[in-house]
């Protein structure tokens, strides 16, 4: 005997009590649901229904196959609906699941890019199972669940795609290995904030151009950062420490940077932050965002000025990489189920040590070494590529605020 399917698509104006009248009718037959997948786009429904049962040449079942299939287009006539019926068999192929996501995000994601990348993933032998919207706000985000590719393989060749059409592309296994990410360790100067601290110290110091050279030189990897961080920070000797307190309010957050860690917060995972700027200043951005954990340098202060010098260890490339198997064992959580997030050459290590590296709007040599890279200027839309869509996030948001004392 053999395991035969019915396939059932129906099309039309959506209406409530679709999906129950055709379950009513489908319980009258000796079948079971393999699959199913409903999406409505502008009031209009598709609704397709994978049913199997056991069929062949001595099982007699062809009376009951051609009643149902009768039942289900007076159905979809009643409803107002098209429907389309293909029968098959129950293959090994046809059973997998989507083992990988691509999520696919831009501005705007025109049809060249999305034909660009579902043509690569058919070049790869691989089939797109499902696709999802995500967010349409701020960036437009759609997520395909592909079967059948090699993860490496797939990510080289849509990357390439996404450079090409100016979206950015990200491959990850799916499932639990995807949805147990519990830690997400972040740089903070040019990723949680927008510019350099040292930059807006050295602005008050009247050196900002000599050390804005030095910085650039250190994030595309020309220069070794311990080294170029004691040059930048002996520029500052003198300063009063004063100066501090005017740099802390001179520091803009990239936007969506609270939506992601209120929203990452809400669903208990840890957050943290490593930087390779000062803990005079970084301290107050865990005290206000509630973050977890947190490692960066110390400027070294005496009789209230800076004296140019950096106290303790620096925090540098390999130093970065150490805060996140530090603050992994701190909250028990597997080195596999972490996430850093950077832009520059110091980050590099802790990209590749971490589960999940992204390179957000980073260096080509990061964007190289990442795992995915996001050139959006919206921190949030991280949430997306965890499989977090926008309408849960506003949801969150909503319950939160009718909670929220008056």
């Amino acid at each position: 005997m053999d395991q035969r399917t019915l396939l059932i698509t129906l099309t039309g104006p959506d209406r409530p009590g679709v999906t129950s009248r055709l379950f009513s009718v489908l319980a009258g037959f000796p079948v079971t649901v393999s699959d199913i997948e409903q999406v409505v786009i502008r009031g209009r429904l598709t609704l397709g229904v994978l049913v199997a049962y056991v069929g062949g040449p001595s099982t007699g079942t062809g009376s009951t196959l051609g009643a149902m299939w009768t039942a289900v287009e007076r159905t979809a006539e009643d409803l107002g609906l098209e429907v389309e019926l293909s029968t098959g068999s129950l293959t090994k192929e046809q059973r997998r699941r989507g083992r990988l996501s691509v999520s696919v995000l831009g501005p705007s994601l025109p049809p060249a890019a999305i034909a660009g990348i579902a043509g690569r993933i058919a070049a790869a032998g691989a089939n797109i199972d499902r696709i999802e919207r995500l967010a349409q706000w701020p960036v437009t985000c759609i997520e395909l669940s592909v079967s059948g590719a090699d993860p490496d393989a797939l990510r080289v060749e849509l990357a390439a795609e996404a450079a090409a059409q100016k979206v950015d592309v990200a491959v990850q296994r799916t499932g639990l290995s995807r949805r147990a990410k519990r830690l997400i360790v972040m740089d903070v100067d040019s990723t949680l904030i927008q510019g350099e601290v040292i930059e807006l110290l050295a602005a008050h110091a009247g050196c900002l151009d000599e050390v804005a050279r030095v910085t650039e030189e250190a994030m595309r990897g020309e220069l070794d950062f311990a080294e170029s961080l004691r040059r930048r920070v002996a520029l500052l000797e003198g300063l009063p420490a004063s100066v501090f307190e005017q740099v802390r309010q001179e520091v803009v957050l990239t936007a969506g940077a609270r939506t992601l860690v209120r929203t990452l917060k809400r669903l208990d995972y840890r957050f943290a932050i490593v930087s390779g700027g000062f803990t005079q200043i970084t301290d107050s951005l865990v005290a206000d965002l509630g973050i977890d954990y947190s490692a960066a340098n110390v400027l070294e202060v005496v009789d209230g000025h800076l004296t140019g010098r950096v106290v303790g260890e620096i925090v540098d490339r390999p130093g970065k990489a150490r805060a996140l198997e530090r603050f992994a064992r701190e909250a028990g959580i597997a080195i596999s189920q972490t996430v850093a997030i950077g832009d520059g050459a110091n980050d590099l290590d802790m990209i590749a040590t971490a589960g999940l590296g992204i390179a957000f709007n980073a260096k080509p040599v990061v964007r190289q070494a990442a795992d995915t890279a996001v050139n959006s200027p919206y921190l949030d839309v991280i949430l997306y590529l965890l499989g977090i869509s926008r309408d849960e996030v506003e949801a969150a948001d909503a319950e939160d605020n009718v909670l929220a004392p008056n």
